[in-house]
Protein backbone atom coordinates (compact mmCIF):
# COMPACT_ATOMS: atom_id res chain seq x y z
CA UNK A 1 0.00 0.00 0.00
CA UNK A 2 1.28 3.47 -0.75
CA UNK A 3 2.59 5.75 2.21
CA UNK A 4 0.17 8.24 0.84
CA UNK A 5 -2.59 6.24 1.74
CA UNK A 6 -1.20 4.96 5.06
CA UNK A 7 -0.90 8.81 5.82
CA UNK A 8 -3.96 9.56 5.11
CA UNK A 9 -5.75 6.71 6.71
CA UNK A 10 -3.57 7.66 10.00
CA UNK A 11 -4.57 11.27 9.96
CA UNK A 12 -8.33 10.26 9.15
CA UNK A 13 -8.04 8.55 12.76
CA UNK A 14 -6.79 11.23 14.46
CA UNK A 15 -10.04 13.31 12.95
CA UNK A 16 -12.24 10.62 14.72
CA UNK A 17 -10.26 10.75 17.82
CA UNK A 18 -10.95 14.44 17.91
CA UNK A 19 -14.51 14.46 17.16
CA UNK A 20 -14.94 12.06 19.82
CA UNK A 21 -12.99 14.04 22.35
CA UNK A 22 -14.89 16.93 21.73
CA UNK A 23 -18.40 15.40 22.01
CA UNK A 24 -17.74 13.73 25.28
CA UNK A 25 -16.17 16.55 26.88
CA UNK A 26 -17.73 19.59 26.22
CA UNK A 27 -18.48 21.54 28.91
CA UNK A 28 -15.92 18.93 31.67
CA UNK A 29 -14.43 21.73 33.34
CA UNK A 30 -11.54 21.18 35.90
CA UNK A 31 -13.03 18.46 37.73
CA UNK A 32 -13.72 16.17 34.24
CA UNK A 33 -9.93 17.57 33.39
CA UNK A 34 -8.42 16.10 36.30
CA UNK A 35 -10.94 13.43 37.30
CA UNK A 36 -13.28 13.03 34.71
CA UNK A 37 -16.20 14.12 36.82
CA UNK A 38 -15.89 10.83 38.94
CA UNK A 39 -18.58 9.36 36.43
CA UNK A 40 -17.15 7.04 34.72
CA UNK A 41 -18.37 3.88 33.45
CA UNK A 42 -15.59 1.65 34.95
CA UNK A 43 -16.15 -1.47 32.15
CA UNK A 44 -15.05 1.44 29.89
CA UNK A 45 -12.25 2.82 32.37
CA UNK A 46 -10.94 -1.29 32.12
CA UNK A 47 -11.10 -1.82 29.12
CA UNK A 48 -9.74 1.57 27.89
CA UNK A 49 -6.85 1.36 30.37
CA UNK A 50 -5.93 -2.23 28.63
CA UNK A 51 -4.15 0.22 26.38
CA UNK A 52 -2.38 2.66 28.23
CA UNK A 53 -0.66 -0.35 30.23
CA UNK A 54 0.57 -1.99 27.01
CA UNK A 55 1.35 0.78 24.98
CA UNK A 56 3.24 0.57 21.30
CA UNK A 57 6.18 -0.77 23.28
CA UNK A 58 3.86 -4.07 23.71
CA UNK A 59 3.02 -3.92 20.34
CA UNK A 60 5.72 -4.37 18.66
CA UNK A 61 8.86 -5.56 21.51
CA UNK A 62 6.91 -7.67 23.22
CA UNK A 63 6.69 -10.00 19.86
CA UNK A 64 9.84 -9.21 18.81
CA UNK A 65 11.70 -10.54 21.87
CA UNK A 66 10.08 -13.93 21.65
CA UNK A 67 12.81 -14.88 19.01
CA UNK A 68 15.28 -14.82 22.10
CA UNK A 69 13.39 -15.12 25.09
CA UNK A 70 10.72 -17.15 24.37
CA UNK A 71 7.58 -16.61 26.25
CA UNK A 72 9.73 -15.71 29.59
CA UNK A 73 7.88 -12.38 29.81
CA UNK A 74 4.04 -14.43 30.55
CA UNK A 75 5.88 -14.98 34.09
CA UNK A 76 6.38 -10.98 34.55
CA UNK A 77 2.56 -10.74 33.42
CA UNK A 78 1.13 -13.42 35.92
CA UNK A 79 3.21 -10.97 38.51
CA UNK A 80 1.09 -8.21 37.17
CA UNK A 81 -1.96 -9.96 38.73
CA UNK A 82 -0.83 -10.28 42.06
CA UNK A 83 -0.07 -6.25 41.76
CA UNK A 84 -4.02 -5.35 40.30
CA UNK A 85 -4.86 -7.11 43.87
CA UNK A 86 -2.91 -5.51 46.25
CA UNK A 87 -3.78 -2.07 44.35
CA UNK A 88 -7.27 -3.00 44.70
CA UNK A 89 -7.12 -3.95 48.08
CA UNK A 90 -4.53 -1.89 49.65
CA UNK A 91 -4.30 1.80 48.05
CA UNK A 92 -7.72 2.22 45.99
CA UNK A 93 -9.63 2.20 49.26
CA UNK A 94 -6.85 5.20 50.80
CA UNK A 95 -7.38 7.46 47.59
CA UNK A 96 -10.90 6.78 47.68
CA UNK A 97 -11.60 7.57 51.29
CA UNK A 98 -9.79 10.84 51.07
CA UNK A 99 -11.53 11.78 47.51
CA UNK A 100 -8.26 12.48 46.00
CA UNK A 101 -7.22 14.44 42.46
CA UNK A 102 -3.83 13.60 42.66
CA UNK A 103 -2.78 10.58 44.34
CA UNK A 104 0.60 12.07 46.02
CA UNK A 105 -1.76 14.20 48.18
CA UNK A 106 -1.81 10.92 50.20
CA UNK A 107 2.30 11.46 50.45
CA UNK A 108 1.24 15.01 52.19
CA UNK A 109 -1.10 13.77 54.31
CA UNK A 110 0.79 10.77 55.96
CA UNK A 111 4.30 13.06 55.58
CA UNK A 112 4.41 16.29 55.01
CA UNK A 113 4.33 18.86 51.86
CA UNK A 114 7.79 17.77 51.08
CA UNK A 115 7.13 14.14 50.37
CA UNK A 116 4.05 14.72 48.37
CA UNK A 117 6.30 17.66 46.13
CA UNK A 118 9.31 14.79 45.92
CA UNK A 119 6.48 12.10 45.14
CA UNK A 120 5.40 14.24 42.23
CA UNK A 121 8.82 14.94 40.95
CA UNK A 122 9.77 11.26 40.68
CA UNK A 123 6.81 10.45 39.17
CA UNK A 124 7.07 13.70 36.66
CA UNK A 125 10.58 11.78 35.46
CA UNK A 126 9.65 8.59 35.36
CA UNK A 127 6.30 8.92 33.30
CA UNK A 128 8.61 11.52 31.13
CA UNK A 129 11.14 9.16 30.32
CA UNK A 130 8.91 5.94 29.92
CA UNK A 131 6.39 7.86 27.93
CA UNK A 132 9.03 9.31 25.66
CA UNK A 133 10.68 5.97 25.16
CA UNK A 134 7.36 4.43 24.04
CA UNK A 135 6.32 7.50 21.86
CA UNK A 136 10.00 7.42 20.14
CA UNK A 137 9.20 3.71 19.24
CA UNK A 138 6.28 3.95 17.19
CA UNK A 139 7.19 7.16 15.70
CA UNK A 140 10.51 5.67 14.28
CA UNK A 141 8.19 3.19 13.03
CA UNK A 142 5.72 5.33 11.39
CA UNK A 143 8.26 6.86 9.95
CA UNK A 144 9.99 4.13 8.34
CA UNK A 145 7.16 2.89 7.08
CA UNK A 146 5.10 6.74 6.17
CA UNK A 147 7.29 9.25 5.99
CA UNK A 148 10.89 8.01 5.34
CA UNK A 149 9.27 7.11 1.61
CA UNK A 150 6.91 10.54 1.39
CA UNK A 151 10.77 12.79 2.18
CA UNK A 152 9.84 14.03 5.29
CA UNK A 153 12.05 14.08 7.92
CA UNK A 154 11.78 12.13 11.34
CA UNK A 155 11.06 15.42 13.41
CA UNK A 156 7.88 16.25 11.21
CA UNK A 157 6.33 12.91 12.36
CA UNK A 158 7.13 13.49 15.86
CA UNK A 159 5.18 16.92 15.97
CA UNK A 160 2.52 16.14 14.19
CA UNK A 161 2.11 13.25 16.56
CA UNK A 162 2.00 15.53 19.61
CA UNK A 163 0.19 17.90 18.14
CA UNK A 164 -2.61 15.28 17.29
CA UNK A 165 -2.23 14.43 20.92
CA UNK A 166 -2.27 18.09 21.95
CA UNK A 167 -5.64 18.96 20.40
CA UNK A 168 -7.97 16.41 21.91
CA UNK A 169 -6.51 16.34 25.29
CA UNK A 170 -5.91 20.00 25.97
CA UNK A 171 -9.39 20.43 27.28
CA UNK A 172 -11.11 17.25 28.03
CA UNK A 173 -8.10 15.72 29.72
CA UNK A 174 -9.36 12.70 31.68
CA UNK A 175 -12.78 12.87 30.63
CA UNK A 176 -12.02 12.83 26.89
CA UNK A 177 -9.20 9.83 27.62
CA UNK A 178 -11.69 7.62 29.03
CA UNK A 179 -13.41 6.82 25.61
CA UNK A 180 -10.10 7.75 23.40
CA UNK A 181 -8.58 5.00 25.07
CA UNK A 182 -11.82 2.69 24.59
CA UNK A 183 -11.66 3.32 20.75
CA UNK A 184 -7.48 3.29 20.38
CA UNK A 185 -7.78 -0.25 22.64
CA UNK A 186 -10.54 -1.51 19.90
CA UNK A 187 -8.34 -0.42 17.11
CA UNK A 188 -4.88 -2.50 18.89
CA UNK A 189 -6.85 -5.36 19.57
CA UNK A 190 -8.20 -5.46 15.77
CA UNK A 191 -4.69 -5.53 14.59
CA UNK A 192 -3.60 -8.23 16.78
CA UNK A 193 -6.51 -10.29 15.90
CA UNK A 194 -5.58 -10.50 11.95
CA UNK A 195 -2.36 -10.78 12.13
CA UNK A 196 -2.56 -13.68 14.21
CA UNK A 197 -5.46 -15.37 12.08
CA UNK A 198 -3.63 -14.36 9.10
CA UNK A 199 -0.11 -15.95 10.41
CA UNK A 200 -1.55 -19.05 12.42
CA UNK A 201 -0.75 -22.76 11.34
CA UNK A 202 -2.76 -25.82 12.13
CA UNK A 203 0.13 -27.27 14.08
CA UNK A 204 1.82 -23.82 15.19
CA UNK A 205 1.72 -25.25 18.97
CA UNK A 206 3.81 -28.19 17.75
CA UNK A 207 6.47 -26.59 15.82
CA UNK A 208 6.45 -23.62 18.30
CA UNK A 209 7.76 -26.16 20.96
CA UNK A 210 10.11 -27.82 18.86
CA UNK A 211 11.94 -24.69 17.94
CA UNK A 212 12.27 -23.82 22.01
CA UNK A 213 10.01 -20.58 21.30
CA UNK A 214 7.56 -21.56 23.77
CA UNK A 215 9.52 -21.82 27.26
CA UNK A 216 7.58 -20.06 29.76
CA UNK A 217 9.48 -20.93 33.47
CA UNK A 218 13.36 -20.14 34.08
CA UNK A 219 14.90 -22.55 36.72
CA UNK A 220 18.49 -20.99 37.09
CA UNK A 221 18.06 -18.98 40.50
CA UNK A 222 21.29 -17.21 38.82
CA UNK A 223 19.54 -15.84 35.33
CA UNK A 224 17.85 -12.38 34.94
CA UNK A 225 14.69 -14.58 34.40
CA UNK A 226 14.15 -16.46 37.03
CA UNK A 227 10.65 -17.23 37.63
CA UNK A 228 10.39 -16.17 41.11
CA UNK A 229 11.95 -13.04 40.32
CA UNK A 230 9.87 -12.27 37.63
CA UNK A 231 6.83 -13.19 39.26
CA UNK A 232 7.89 -10.78 42.18
CA UNK A 233 9.16 -8.04 39.78
CA UNK A 234 6.33 -8.40 37.44
CA UNK A 235 4.01 -7.62 40.89
CA UNK A 236 5.79 -4.65 42.08
CA UNK A 237 5.94 -3.06 38.69
CA UNK A 238 2.40 -3.38 38.63
CA UNK A 239 2.15 -1.48 42.17
CA UNK A 240 4.80 1.25 40.94
CA UNK A 241 3.98 1.63 37.64
CA UNK A 242 0.44 1.58 38.35
CA UNK A 243 -0.67 1.98 42.14
CA UNK A 244 1.84 4.85 42.83
CA UNK A 245 1.46 6.57 39.30
CA UNK A 246 -0.60 9.68 38.51
CA UNK A 247 -1.50 8.12 34.89
CA UNK A 248 -3.01 4.99 35.96
CA UNK A 249 -4.61 5.84 38.60
CA UNK A 250 -6.41 9.31 37.47
CA UNK A 251 -8.79 6.87 35.61
CA UNK A 252 -9.79 4.61 38.61
CA UNK A 253 -10.12 7.83 40.50
CA UNK A 254 -12.60 8.66 37.32
CA UNK A 255 -15.08 6.05 38.69
CA UNK A 256 -17.67 6.96 41.29
CA UNK A 257 -17.69 3.97 43.93
CA UNK A 258 -15.10 2.13 45.25
CA UNK A 259 -16.61 -1.49 44.50
CA UNK A 260 -16.86 -0.23 40.46
CA UNK A 261 -13.11 0.87 40.89
CA UNK A 262 -11.87 -2.28 42.39
CA UNK A 263 -13.35 -4.62 39.97
CA UNK A 264 -12.08 -2.38 37.23
CA UNK A 265 -8.55 -3.29 38.60
CA UNK A 266 -9.71 -7.56 38.73
CA UNK A 267 -11.03 -6.61 35.26
CA UNK A 268 -7.66 -5.29 33.95
CA UNK A 269 -5.37 -7.84 35.20
CA UNK A 270 -7.68 -10.54 33.41
CA UNK A 271 -7.47 -8.62 29.97
CA UNK A 272 -3.95 -8.50 30.27
CA UNK A 273 -2.81 -11.69 30.57
CA UNK A 274 -5.03 -12.73 27.80
CA UNK A 275 -3.85 -9.85 25.70
CA UNK A 276 -0.31 -10.29 26.46
CA UNK A 277 -0.37 -13.99 25.84
CA UNK A 278 -1.73 -13.12 22.66
CA UNK A 279 1.03 -11.10 21.53
CA UNK A 280 3.77 -13.46 22.74
CA UNK A 281 1.70 -16.28 20.29
CA UNK A 282 1.95 -13.63 17.54
CA UNK A 283 5.63 -13.07 18.95
CA UNK A 284 5.73 -16.94 17.56
CA UNK A 285 3.99 -17.01 14.86
CA UNK A 286 6.03 -13.78 13.33
CA UNK A 287 9.45 -15.55 14.21
CA UNK A 288 8.58 -18.90 12.50
CA UNK A 289 7.10 -17.06 9.30
CA UNK A 290 10.25 -15.53 9.46
CA UNK A 291 12.81 -18.86 9.90
CA UNK A 292 10.75 -20.04 6.89
CA UNK A 293 11.12 -17.09 4.60
CA UNK A 294 15.15 -16.54 5.89
CA UNK A 295 14.28 -12.97 7.09
CA UNK A 296 17.40 -11.90 8.78
CA UNK A 297 15.40 -9.40 10.50
CA UNK A 298 14.82 -9.51 14.87
CA UNK A 299 13.65 -7.64 17.98
CA UNK A 300 11.61 -4.86 17.65
CA UNK A 301 11.80 -4.54 13.45
CA UNK A 302 10.26 -8.21 12.94
CA UNK A 303 6.64 -7.32 13.46
CA UNK A 304 6.65 -4.41 10.73
CA UNK A 305 9.12 -6.08 8.28
CA UNK A 306 6.36 -9.34 7.80
CA UNK A 307 3.43 -7.21 7.92
CA UNK A 308 4.67 -4.49 5.20
CA UNK A 309 6.43 -6.81 3.32
CA UNK A 310 5.24 -10.03 3.03
CA UNK A 311 0.88 -9.79 4.35
CA UNK A 312 -1.74 -8.61 1.79
CA UNK A 313 -1.85 -4.96 1.09
CA UNK A 314 -4.97 -4.34 3.22
CA UNK A 315 -3.41 -5.91 6.14
CA UNK A 316 -0.35 -2.52 6.41
CA UNK A 317 -3.79 -0.10 6.73
CA UNK A 318 -4.89 -2.47 9.77
CA UNK A 319 -1.51 -2.88 11.16
CA UNK A 320 -0.49 0.99 10.90
CA UNK A 321 -3.96 2.13 12.56
CA UNK A 322 -3.67 -0.41 15.27
CA UNK A 323 0.08 0.76 16.17
CA UNK A 324 -1.15 4.58 16.28
CA UNK A 325 -3.92 2.90 18.48
CA UNK A 326 -1.06 0.77 20.80
CA UNK A 327 1.17 4.75 20.84
CA UNK A 328 -1.61 6.92 21.84
CA UNK A 329 -2.89 6.03 25.44
CA UNK A 330 0.52 5.80 26.81
CA UNK A 331 1.36 9.07 25.26
CA UNK A 332 -1.58 11.17 25.77
CA UNK A 333 -2.42 9.75 29.56
CA UNK A 334 1.08 10.20 30.49
CA UNK A 335 0.80 14.27 29.05
CA UNK A 336 -2.16 14.85 31.00
CA UNK A 337 -1.36 13.09 33.98
CA UNK A 338 1.88 15.31 33.83
CA UNK A 339 0.21 18.14 33.80
CA UNK A 340 -2.24 17.26 36.20
CA UNK A 341 0.45 16.37 38.81
CA UNK A 342 2.76 19.75 37.96
CA UNK A 343 -0.19 21.88 38.62
CA UNK A 344 -1.40 20.12 41.79
CA UNK A 345 1.41 18.94 43.81
CA UNK A 346 4.46 20.91 42.33
CA UNK A 347 2.87 24.55 41.60
CA UNK A 348 -0.39 23.98 43.98
CA UNK A 349 -2.36 26.23 41.36
CA UNK A 350 -6.16 26.01 42.06
CA UNK A 351 -8.08 23.66 40.02
CA UNK A 352 -9.84 26.34 38.16
CA UNK A 353 -6.15 28.38 36.66
CA UNK A 354 -6.97 27.28 33.52
CA UNK A 355 -4.67 29.29 31.42
CA UNK A 356 -1.38 28.16 33.43
CA UNK A 357 -2.85 24.73 32.81
CA UNK A 358 -2.94 24.87 29.46
CA UNK A 359 0.72 26.32 29.66
CA UNK A 360 1.97 23.55 31.24
CA UNK A 361 0.47 20.88 29.14
CA UNK A 362 1.96 22.62 26.09
CA UNK A 363 5.49 22.49 27.76
CA UNK A 364 5.35 18.93 28.48
CA UNK A 365 4.00 18.28 24.61
CA UNK A 366 7.50 20.24 23.68
CA UNK A 367 9.41 18.31 26.38
CA UNK A 368 8.12 15.33 24.85
CA UNK A 369 9.10 16.21 21.66
CA UNK A 370 12.97 17.12 22.47
CA UNK A 371 13.54 13.98 24.44
CA UNK A 372 12.12 11.75 21.43
CA UNK A 373 14.06 13.05 19.20
CA UNK A 374 16.84 12.81 21.79
CA UNK A 375 15.75 9.32 21.70
CA UNK A 376 16.80 8.75 18.31
CA UNK A 377 20.27 8.37 18.56
CA UNK A 378 19.06 5.60 20.89
CA UNK A 379 20.26 2.12 19.69
CA UNK A 380 18.13 -0.76 21.48
CA UNK A 381 17.02 -3.78 20.81
CA UNK A 382 14.05 -4.13 22.64
CA UNK A 383 12.66 -1.26 23.94
CA UNK A 384 10.45 -3.28 26.73
CA UNK A 385 13.34 -4.17 29.09
CA UNK A 386 15.13 -0.83 28.74
CA UNK A 387 12.14 0.99 29.67
CA UNK A 388 11.23 -1.55 32.39
CA UNK A 389 14.66 -1.10 33.48
CA UNK A 390 14.66 2.80 34.06
CA UNK A 391 11.63 1.93 36.13
CA UNK A 392 13.77 0.27 38.46
CA UNK A 393 15.78 3.37 39.29
CA UNK A 394 12.98 5.75 39.25
CA UNK A 395 9.81 4.62 40.17
CA UNK A 396 11.57 2.78 43.40
CA UNK A 397 11.79 5.59 45.10
CA UNK A 398 8.22 6.28 44.67
CA UNK A 399 7.00 2.47 46.21
CA UNK A 400 9.82 2.66 49.17
CA UNK A 401 7.86 5.91 49.59
CA UNK A 402 4.36 4.72 49.77
CA UNK A 403 5.47 1.56 51.84
CA UNK A 404 6.53 4.10 54.61
CA UNK A 405 3.47 6.53 54.58
CA UNK A 406 1.15 3.16 54.75
CA UNK A 407 2.63 1.55 57.04
CA UNK A 408 5.44 2.97 59.06
CA UNK A 409 4.68 6.58 58.94
CA UNK A 410 6.84 8.84 61.35
CA UNK A 411 8.19 12.52 60.67
CA UNK A 412 10.59 12.65 58.44
CA UNK A 413 12.79 16.19 57.82
CA UNK A 414 12.56 17.51 54.28
CA UNK A 415 16.54 16.67 53.79
CA UNK A 416 16.64 13.03 54.50
CA UNK A 417 13.87 12.67 52.59
CA UNK A 418 15.60 13.83 49.31
CA UNK A 419 18.71 12.50 50.35
CA UNK A 420 17.14 8.93 51.14
CA UNK A 421 15.14 8.99 47.75
CA UNK A 422 18.87 9.97 45.78
CA UNK A 423 20.86 7.76 47.47
CA UNK A 424 18.63 5.01 46.92
CA UNK A 425 18.69 4.50 43.34
CA UNK A 426 22.56 5.73 43.17
CA UNK A 427 23.71 2.42 45.29
CA UNK A 428 21.04 0.49 43.51
CA UNK A 429 23.32 1.81 40.16
CA UNK A 430 26.38 0.42 42.24
CA UNK A 431 24.81 -3.18 42.16
CA UNK A 432 23.31 -3.50 39.63
CA UNK A 433 26.87 -2.36 36.97
CA UNK A 434 29.14 -3.36 39.51
CA UNK A 435 27.56 -7.14 39.57
CA UNK A 436 29.53 -8.46 42.32
CA UNK A 437 27.02 -11.61 43.18
CA UNK A 438 29.70 -14.56 42.03
CA UNK A 439 27.35 -14.86 39.19
CA UNK A 440 23.75 -13.53 40.09
CA UNK A 441 22.51 -11.27 37.95
CA UNK A 442 19.79 -8.04 38.76
CA UNK A 443 17.07 -8.09 36.44
CA UNK A 444 13.75 -6.53 36.76
CA UNK A 445 13.70 -7.34 40.71
CA UNK A 446 16.02 -3.79 40.52
CA UNK A 447 12.40 -2.29 41.33
CA UNK A 448 11.84 -3.92 44.33
CA UNK A 449 15.79 -3.32 45.55
CA UNK A 450 15.36 0.11 45.19
CA UNK A 451 11.86 0.29 47.06
CA UNK A 452 13.34 -1.75 49.99
CA UNK A 453 16.64 0.69 50.22
CA UNK A 454 14.30 3.32 49.76
CA UNK A 455 11.88 2.49 52.20
CA UNK A 456 15.16 1.01 54.85
CA UNK A 457 16.81 4.69 54.52
CA UNK A 458 13.31 6.45 56.00
CA UNK A 459 13.21 4.31 58.51
CA UNK A 460 16.48 4.48 60.05
CA UNK A 461 16.03 8.68 58.84
CA UNK A 462 13.09 9.37 61.26
CA UNK A 463 13.12 9.45 64.81
CA UNK A 464 11.43 6.57 66.75
CA UNK A 465 8.24 7.58 68.47
CA UNK A 466 8.21 7.26 72.54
Amino acid sequence: MSPALLLTGVLAYFVLLLVLARRVSRGSGAEGFYVGGRASPWPVVAFGMVGTSLSGVTFISVPGSVATSGFTYLQVTLGYVAGYVAIAFVLLPHYHRLGLSSIYELLEERLGAGARRLGSAYFVLSRTVGATARLYLVVQVLHTLILAPLGLPFAVGAAVVLAMILLYTVEGGVKALVWTDTLQTLGMLTGLVVCTVLLWQPDAFARLDAAGLSRVWVSDPLSRDFSVKALLAGAFITIAMTGLDQEMMQKSLSVAKLRDAQKNLLLLAGLLVLVIGAFLLLGGLLTLYAQSQGLAVKGDALFPAVVMQHLPAWVQIVFVLALVSALLPSADGALTALTASTCLDLLRLPREDVRTRRLVHLGFAALFLALVLGFKALDSASMIYLILKLAGYTYGPLLGLFAFALFTPRPVSGRALVVVCLAAPALCAVLDFGQPWWGYQIGLELLLLNGLLTWAGLVLAAPRRH
